[in-house]
């Protein structure tokens, strides 16, 4: 007789085991450890575990993780659920849509799902997940910017010149992974910018935004954060429109890689790429 797979979540106890499946089977360029790091994000939140796993016979086949936080959306505080890794050994795919079913019924009155594999993006469809614009500007990092405008990297001083809701996401992603933080000072009015580095085509050249907290004060400093990463040796920006608040000038337009969400009540204004594996794992 086949071995009955059970579903269970993914906690402390197996956090090592998960990360090690996910090393060996998704991405071998993020070690156990770094894999075990990713899983349990900086900021608080009252859901104790990391996601669902598949086990048969004693062993796993089978990942999905995920990211929660307790967010206010839409006017409400709300539960996000955000769909990461997901892992499921040849031969175990009809069981792997019982991992998705367990997160989509765990409580959660918001689900984003953020870097859908293109095989994935047809079946968040299918359960009720819309389509986010992910319109994006791809501008060169160029050597040159306005005198006025100076850029704060240390984290002490950019947790001094930070207030309200952009304190609060950078105190709750302060220790994420995969996200920068620097603060542009714009004839000395801060503007807030998270970004990471990403591969296209494999190569790791590129700088994507996740957060600027003015898109005034960005259109007027871009060219000073373009310096900064081209040093760092990310010579081209990408910036989505939703992220930055407008078009982004000196680039071109294109379409970027499908994101989903999915709850009552939520428009897409209301989603973003924080507190997701967005911020917190490098790939």
């Amino acid at each position: 007789m086949t071995p009955p797979v059970r579903i269970t979540p993914v906690d402390d106890e197996n956090l090592l085991e998960v990360a090690r499946f996910l090393h060996e089977n998704l991405n071998g360029g993020l070690s156990v450890e770094g894999w075990a790091r990713a899983l349990v994000p900086p900021w608080q939140t009252a859901e104790p575990t990391h996601g669902f796993c598949l086990q048969e016979d004693g062993r796993l086949v089978g990942v999905y993780a995920a990211f929660y936080s307790e967010r206010v959306i839409g006017g409400r505080q709300r539960r996000v659920c955000n769909l990461a890794a997901w892992c499921v050994l040849d031969g175990h795919g009809a069981q792997g849509l019982r991992l998705l079913r367990a997160l989509l019924a765990s409580g959660a009155d918001v689900f984003t799902d953020l870097s859908p594999s293109g095989s994935v993006v047809p079946i968040d469809l299918r359960l009720g997940f819309q389509p986010l614009d992910t319109t994006t500007d791809v501008r060169p990092n160029l050597p040159f910017w306005r005198p006025r405008v100076r850029l704060v990297r240390d984290e002490r001083r950019i947790a001094g010149l930070l207030t309200g809701r952009d304190a609060e996401i950078f105190r709750d992603h302060a220790g994420a992974a995969a996200v920068s933080h620097v603060v542009l000072l714009v004839g000395g009015m801060p503007c807030y910018v998270m970004y990471r580095r990403v591969r296209r085509k494999r190569m790791p050249l590129f700088a994507a935004l996740v957060h600027v907290g003015d898109a005034a004060l960005f259109a007027r400093g871009v060219g000073r954060l373009g310096a900064h990463l081209l040093v760092r040796g990310m010579p081209v920006l990408l910036a989505e429109r939703r992220v930055v608040g407008g078009p982004v000038g000196f680039s071109r337009t294109v379409q970027g890689r499908p994101k989903l969400f999915r709850g009552a009540d939520v428009e897409a204004a209301d989603i973003d790429d924080l507190y997701s594996e967005i911020t917190c794992v490098t790939w």
